[in-house]
């Protein structure tokens, strides 16, 4: 198992953000995934730069952690033809580190573009045309294409890398599995769920990496920790079938009023001690995840994790 850290965008500005990745890398972390997002699930998050800016920035910064989006939506914000362009852009800069996370998206980042929101059935034929403008943007030369939701015109990427850009999508289910897993390198998801690990792998057998992500909160104040955790994390609970339906900041903040800070705290390791996080990777990995990004919560509490992952917690996870 690789063990991979998060550069939260909606946590903290695009300067910091590029500080931690250098810091991550040298903390030892295997791999560095961002997400990509138009605003902050909640508003005390506070930011929401450009994830494309922040790792082209990145990629010149660190010099040995693969990189990832963690993950873009290639159907609204942006044309899959523009996705295209971009991750074989970072590919080059990062001298073949990056691989490109797709899913399906999110209403709080999509919507500011004003088409609405589509149900998840029209979502996944979005994604699924997506992935086949992106695929054959990749194999080089001319492409037009004309499908339900997106044409292309003439389009080619005048710089592509020698080495492919790996595509990973995320999945949540059955249906997304036999979508999505034929024409992936590899498996994104936020639960640890071994089913669904086993499907992936009867449905795409060459697809060998399925990456996980665990939020965390350390802090050598437990107390401390479970308050920044439920202030900045509590929409994690609401799970993804409501998170991707809702608009914005003020919403998610309505719909976690009552999550309470022992609800997060039952779900997000929060303190000082190593075993807690090593149990929530260890779910992962025996269900069958390769690999697992760390999030540590809060932007302002960065610097004190990376002493404690690199002088702790990556030693006793690596020992698991």
């Amino acid at each position: 198992m690789m063990i991979g850290y998060t550069l939260m965008t909606e946590q903290a500005g695009p300067r910091d953000l590029v500080e931690h990745a250098v810091r991550a890398e040298r903390a030892g972390f295997d791999f560095e995934v961002i997400s990509d997002h138009y605003s902050p699930w909640l508003a005390e998050q506070g930011h929401a730069p450009n994830a494309w800016a922040v790792l082209g920035a990145v990629a010149q910064a660190t010099e040995r952690v693969r990189l990832m989006t963690y993950v873009t939506c290639p159907t609204m914000r942006y044309h899959p033809a523009v996705v295209a362009q971009q991750a074989a852009t970072v590919q080059l800069l990062s001298d073949n580190r990056f691989t490109l996370g797709l899913g399906s998206g999110e209403n709080l980042n999509e919507h500011v573009t004003g088409r609405g929101w589509p149900p998840v059935n029209v979502r996944h034929e979005m994604l699924s045309e997506a992935l086949e403008i992106i695929s054959r943007l990749f194999n080089g030369g001319h492409l037009d294409f004309a499908g339900r939701h997106f044409r292309v015109d003439s389009a080619k990427l005048w710089d592509l890398p020698e080495q492919r850009v790996p595509v990973g999508v995320a999945v949540s289910g059955q249906q997304s599995v036999e979508l999505f897993a034929p024409s992936a390198d590899l498996m994104i998801a936020v639960e640890p769920d071994e089913a669904l690990c086993q499907a992936w792998r009867q449905a795409a057998p060459d697809a060998d990496r399925i990456i996980g992500q665990v939020p965390v909160c350390f802090d050598r104040d437990e107390a401390a920790a479970v308050q920044r955790a439920h202030e900045q994390f509590r929409w994690f609970s609401g799970g993804w079938k409501v998170n991707s339906e809702l608009p914005g900041p003020t919403a998610f903040a309505g719909a976690t009023q009552h999550v309470r800070p022992e609800d997060v705290a039952a779900s997000i390791p929060c303190g000082p001690e190593v075993k807690p996080i090593v149990d929530a990777v260890s779910t992962f990995l025996d269900a069958g995840f390769t690999d697992v990004a760390l999030v540590q919560i809060g932007g302002d509490h960065q610097d004190d994790f990376f002493t404690f992952a690199q002088q702790e917690l990556l030693p006793a996870l690596r020992e698991r």
